[in-house]
């Protein structure tokens, strides 16, 4: 947590304002939604209460915080009222340890722009997300509801499915960057494209130095088991309004169900933030290095602490912006693929995403040994 007490303060903060930059982030994603999806079906979307609907956000709040409470009378109780906390904390902790720009000197201190720094990043992340799944059984079996359980065994089966291809399609990214450590893939993909093979260097100015480059075919499995990781459609059987009602959050209402909601959409950051870290370069520029954007805030503010900090905010501001276009990604195929039937999704997760994540993972490591060997 810091080697002071002014920095074990300071981190203390951060942990605060990542869990409030999420909390605040969930309705305007809510408006974002509704509004994107008014437009996408021809339609207008909340328009009235306030400039663009954006007072509308105001009006949910009071809302879902004034609605009479309720409990069911099979629900356990123990079980009811936890899984809807539980539900923030995985993504919370897991969006915490996503690095969201360059780290920020300031005299002799330096402060990273995350909320905690842990050396094997990916597993810690894939660990805490996955306990997502015993929050959404708490809520199906705490609630004493047929479908709330089947919404649940649904939710958690598909949850455990696609994790495999999910944990899988990034083995290749791990060997291709040679580490588990966040920042130094980021690091990695800093400038043009540029990399070592059969005793060359090669290299191109066209492109970015991106991993999208690197691992096609793992990122768009990533990006498809992230959609099933979240419950959203089109692999949002866990909420099948047709046969479960609302599935495992049927009984929830008011704060309760808000709750869900931030649970939600912080696994889609979550997703976004680690689409962005893993194959577009994280925070950095294209086509440009951390250094380089350094020496252009220097040039502007002179001072060598203003130019880490405007340094440090250029880089959030682009972090934050390829974190923006993969949410709306997510928001736009809700609106414009249907939701599978139960079998295809098992047959997706099983049947192709699996064996594809596999022979990737196979190609990757034959070809790191081939373009590590001096021919």
């Amino acid at each position: 947590m810091g080697e002071s007490a002014f920095e074990i303060a300071i981190n203390c903060v951060k942990l605060v304002l990542v869990f409030l930059l999420m909390v605040q982030m969930v309705p305007v994603l809510v408006w974002l939604e509704r509004r994107g999806s008014g437009f996408i079906q021809n339609r207008f979307g909340p328009n009235r209460v306030g400039p663009l609907g954006l007072m509308q956000l105001l009006a949910d709040a009071v809302k879902f915080l004034t609605k009479e409470e309720f409990v069911p009378k099979a629900a356990t109780k123990l079980l009811f009222y936890a899984a809807p906390v539980f539900a923030l904390l995985p993504g919370t902790l897991a969006f915490s340890a996503i690095p969201m720009a360059s780290p920020l000197k300031w005299g002799e201190h330096t402060f990273l722009i995350q909320g905690y720094e842990i050396g094997v990043g990916i597993v810690f992340i894939l660990a805490i997300s996955s306990l997502a799944a015993y929050t959404i059984l708490m809520a199906g079996w705490g609630s004493g509801n047929k479908f709330s359980l089947m919404g649940a065994l649904r939710a958690s089966a598909q949850t455990i499915s696609y994790e495999l291809a999910l944990g899988l399609s990034l083995v290749g990214v791990i060997m291709m960057y040679g580490t588990f450590n966040l920042t130094e893939m980021i690091h990695a993909q800093e400038g043009a494209m540029q990399f070592q093979a059969f005793g060359f260097t090669i290299s191109s100015s066209l492109l970015p130095n991106w991993g999208i480059f690197y691992q096609p075919l793992a990122a768009v499995l990533f990006f498809a088991a992230t959609f099933a990781e979240s419950n959203r459609l089109p692999f949002d059987l866990a909420e099948g309004e047709a046969e479960l009602v609302a599935g495992f959050h049927t009984e929830y209402g008011g704060f309760k169900m808000l709750l869900f909601f931030i649970g939600e959409y912080g696994h889609m950051m979550v997703a976004s933030g680690l689409m962005a870290t893993f194959f577009f370069g994280g925070y950095n520029i294209p086509w440009t290095t951390t250094e380089q954007v350094y020496q252009w805030a220097l040039g502007i503010v002179g001072s060598p602490d203003w130019a880490s900090a405007l340094s440090s905010a250029v880089h959030f501001a682009m972090f934050f912006a390829k974190l923006a276009a993969f949410l709306w990604i997510f928001i736009w195929v809700r609106w414009t693929l249907p939701r599978f039937r139960y079998d295809q999704l098992m047959d997706l997760g099983w049947k192709t995403m699996l064996p594809w994540a596999l022979a990737n993972t196979i190609i990757t490591a034959v070809v790191v040994f081939a373009v590590s060997q001096t021919w």
